[in-house]
């Protein structure tokens, strides 16, 4: 069975829900922006120069910004129209059916969780480049994968379940700490580019592009994963002031202000250093040290190990947010849907995402977590620039608040671009995603196909229903 759910129950309970409205323009700008420049800028930068596409690394972003672009005026669209959290999920299951609806939700909670520890990952290098300048030298087997020879990457674990505890006090607290850690971000960002400017060398830029226009489409698909942050926004609809207007605002002014900074870094990065020395997670830092700059870049490192926690805290945040909107469709256990009784925030979900994530933070190697990410999120970006095809002519009388400018060509070139960066990625990437789909459909016959009730799904699950969450 494939049912849909009715678009009216969706809108009714978008309006009914109980989560306390706390986020406005600026918290939704500060949030998609900590979420985007984060390890994308901090360590994917000097990566993705070395491996793929040297200097010409600045437009793989570009390239990457655009899609992104695209993808976030189809999100516009469908999250003012429909606006509950669950993302790609909630809109499959209007438009398309249960069946899609779970494995997009799925998918998005591997995208989350993976890009998470990767985030989380990248940030233990600048753990280490911090504690090292002081003479601390943390042992490479707790800071490394087994894959990669260690034992376990301990400060990432740590990390995660750091960001976990505090998005369980509620979003209130939460958003104070993100807001602080995205200016913390954004000033080492400053701080780079004016202690890094003078040492700028033309000539380090050339040859521009050492790997040719195959390598900065092979980049874009692989920094594509630096822009994931905005999707985390359109999870957070039903704890937004007046979602119409400050959701498509938030996510365009993230997508410009990142992209801003990402150009600017990536030219001055490869300007000070040749683009093959840059294959390093502390790219920043490694940088400003080898010109002498050794007290902005321990600030630097210090400031990337704040920053970075921005991002992991917007990605589990919005990890909890779809395994709570599963829930409350019946597609995963009802008790992840439970809010606190203190915070209104949905701790078993919280706790359940921190824990998994954790796993694969200390355990998984980065690169293959960050191919997973992309396939997912590709292969929902594409969905969801589907789904504004596919609800436009199902319910051409809904609200549209925002509605996507010149038609379907838009969404059309949004699901172009989709494919072309996918055709891009390496075999490995999509035989992980292969694995991650595996599970899903274990979870999906065992149990989802049984318990899910579209008449009754998406409904807020409250203390007469079930028992508060109060731990």
């Amino acid at each position: 069975m494939n049912r849909k759910i009715d678009i009216d129950v969706l809108l009714a309970n978008a309006n009914k829900g109980d989560r306390k409205k706390t986020l406005g323009l600026f918290d939704l700008s500060i949030l998609g922006i900590g979420a985007i420049i984060g390890t994308g800028i901090l360590v994917l930068t000097g990566i993705v120069a070395a491996t793929d596409s040297g200097p010409g690394v600045v437009y793989s972003f570009l390239i990457a910004a655009l899609a992104s672009g695209l993808i976030g005026l189809c999100y516009s669209e469908l999250t003012t129209s429909i606006p509950n959290s669950g993302s790609a999920y909630v809109y499959a299951w209007a438009s398309i059916g249960q069946t899609v609806a779970f494995f997009a939700g799925w998918t998005l909670l591997g995208v989350y969780i993976t890009t998470t520890a990767t985030v989380a990952n990248g940030w233990s290098g600048y753990v280490h480049s911090f504690f090292s300048e002081f003479g601390i030298d943390i042992p490479r087997a707790l800071i490394t994968s087994p894959f990669n020879g260690g034992i376990i990457n301990l400060p990432a674990v740590l990390m995660i379940f750091l960001v976990t505890f505090v998005l369980t006090k509620g979003t209130s607290e939460s958003k104070r700490l993100n807001n602080f850690l995205v200016v913390v971000k954004i000033a080492i960002i400053l701080l780079f580019v004016i202690v890094g400017f003078s040492d700028v060398n033309r000539g380090n830029w050339k040859p521009f592009l050492p790997f040719g226009i195959s390598g900065v489409f092979a980049g874009a698909s692989t920094v594509f994963f630096a822009f994931l942050g905005f999707d985390a926004l359109a999870t957070s609809a039903e704890e937004v002031k007046n979602v119409q207007k400050n959701l498509p605002r938030a996510i365009i002014i993230s997508l410009v202000v990142s992209t801003l900074m990402y150009v600017v870094v990536s030219l001055v990065m490869t300007g000070i250093i040749k683009y093959d020395r840059l294959n390093v997670p502390e790219a920043m830092s490694f940088v400003l040290l080898q010109k002498g700059h050794n007290v902005a870049a321990q600030v630097i490192s210090a400031g990337a190990i704040l920053g970075i926690i921005a991002v992991v805290l917007a990605f589990i945040y919005a990890s909890a947010n779809i395994m709570m909107s599963m829930s409350r469709g019946g597609f995963l256990p009802k008790k992840l849907s439970i809010l606190n009784k203190k915070t209104g925030s949905p701790n078993k979900s919280l706790w359940l995402i921190g824990l998994i994530a954790a796993i694969c933070a200390g355990l998984l190697d980065i690169k293959n977590l960050a191919t997973f990410a992309n396939v997912g999120s590709l292969c929902v970006f594409f969905l969801i620039s589907l789904m504004v095809i596919l609800l436009r002519k199902q319910h051409p009388n809904l609200t549209r608040p925002f509605k996507v400018p010149f038609g379907y060509t838009i969404p059309i070139l949004s699901m172009i671009v989709c494919a072309f960066l996918l055709f891009n990625l390496p075999l490995s990437a999509y035989l992980n995603y292969a694995g991650w789909l595996i599970i899903g459909l274990m979870m999906y016959m065992l149990y989802s196909v049984r318990h899910v009730d579209a008449s009754q799904s998406m409904e807020i699950v409250d203390d007469e229903e079930l028992e508060i969450d109060v731990d």
